[in-house]
């Protein structure tokens, strides 16, 4: 007498099944995990090729839930980081934004963007940075990667990580990258000759003799340019704001009050009487806080522009055009070393040691006025320069 086998036991409510789909070739694993919210049923599927690996995947999710993490099956690192990329960097100005988006659309998500963030090693992330190191200078190396820390971070805080596999990985070197660059003297008074009568002639001035970051010359305004001050104290300039997020300046000690040489403060009131000839032949109202460098139709300087207009500068005076405007501070720099100005007092006039002088100046105090860079660059540029109208 032959007995019939006992049927399979049916999972009951809330248990978890694990069954075969024909369809998918596959062991499928459901899981129950309660409710939703709005009163659905939470019961996600995993699946492999045995039980016994859907098993694994069942516990292991199982284990993300206790820890108060639940990692999407189809949630990808391409998820992660445009998921940051949206939500992660509110407040933060375009600028900024913008560069973060390049990489990441760039050297990020093509390389790397598919994979799993649940399965992702940092094996993975090592062979990406790599494959990239081939391409791409160790500073960019070190942004790409940044990124995809802070994106993992970022699901990480909305239970969507489990660990942050980018943070166990170094980054290698990559191509060694563009040299930053300084003019000589004589191809520095190239540059300001080939300059005169354009418009960017005083902004370049500023740059070179003052040592004033492009990003800080672009939002400056009058109400900051001292030309004839009283008391006996000095024209100087206020270098209180750039153009990064909120005005602040690149650092706190990069808040500093300079002295101008002579042809700056010839340059200046030259450019000053002509912006306010321009205005008013436009109809536009002259205000005394307004933008020491615009364009014509008086809004503010792009960067790009900037950097435009001085390749073909650059190239009127007969350099190689492969030049940007923030190595007129690096010019600035080695001029008065090769000056014999002493390293101390250059990091003073550039911002990179720590001083009181913003209020110091407002109270017309003359020695907080720091006035070695604007002597030593009036002997440097020892030829006078007449300042010219700019071209309209």
């Amino acid at each position: 007498m032959t007995t019939n086998p006992k049927p399979a036991r049916r999972a009951g409510h809330g248990e978890d099944t694990i069954y075969w789909d024909g369809a998918k070739k596959r062991f499928v694993g459901a899981v129950s995990l309660g409710y939703a919210p709005d009163g659905r049923r939470l019961r996600p599927k995993v699946y492999g090729k045995t039980k016994t690996e859907v098993r694994g995947k069942i516990r292991d999710l199982k284990n993300e839930v206790a820890a108060g993490v639940r990692t999407p099956a189809n949630y990808t690192v391409e998820n992660a980081v445009s998921d940051w990329l949206e939500r992660g960097l509110k407040g933060r100005d375009e600028q900024t934004v913008g560069k973060n988006r390049t990489l990441a659309t760039k050297h990020l998500i093509p390389h790397i963007g598919r994979a799993k963030l649940k399965d992702l090693s940092a094996d993975d992330v090592d062979d990406w940075l790599t494959g990239r190191a081939e391409y791409l200078a160790t500073r960019t190396l070190r942004d790409v990667l940044a990124i995809l820390r802070r994106s993992i971070e970022h699901a990480q805080r909305r239970d969507k990580a489990v660990r942050n596999v980018a943070l166990l990985v170094t980054v290698p070197e990559g191509r060694t990258g563009r040299p930053s660059k300084a003019l000589n003297l004589e191809q520095a008074k190239a540059v300001l000759g080939a300059a005169r009568g354009s418009r960017l002639y005083a902004y370049l001035v500023l740059s070179l003799l003052g040592g004033v970051r492009t990003e800080e010359a672009r939002p400056l305004t009058w109400d900051h340019v001292y030309l004839t001050p009283e008391d006996g104290i000095p024209p100087h300039v206020a270098v209180w704001r750039s153009v990064r997020r909120h005005g602040e300046t690149k650092t706190r000690k990069s808040r500093r009050t300079i002295a101008l040489p002579k042809q700056v403060v010839d340059v200046l009131v030259e450019h000053l009487r002509w912006q306010k000839q321009e205005r008013a032949s436009h109809g536009i109202e002259w205000r005394s806080d307004g933008r020491v460098f615009t364009t014509r139709s008086g809004e503010p300087l792009d960067a790009a522009n900037v950097r435009r207009d001085f390749r073909a500068i650059v190239k009127k005076a007969g350099i190689d055009p492969e030049w940007t405007p923030r190595e007129l501070r690096h010019s600035f720099v080695s001029l008065l070393s090769d000056h014999g100005i002493p390293l101390e007092r250059i990091a003073l006039l550039v911002g990179h040691s720590s001083q009181a002088t913003t209020e110091a100046v407002y109270r017309k105090q003359l020695r907080p006025v720091i006035t070695q860079g604007a002597e030593a660059m009036d002997e440097i540029f020892a030829e006078r320069h007449k300042a010219s109208v700019p071209k309209a």
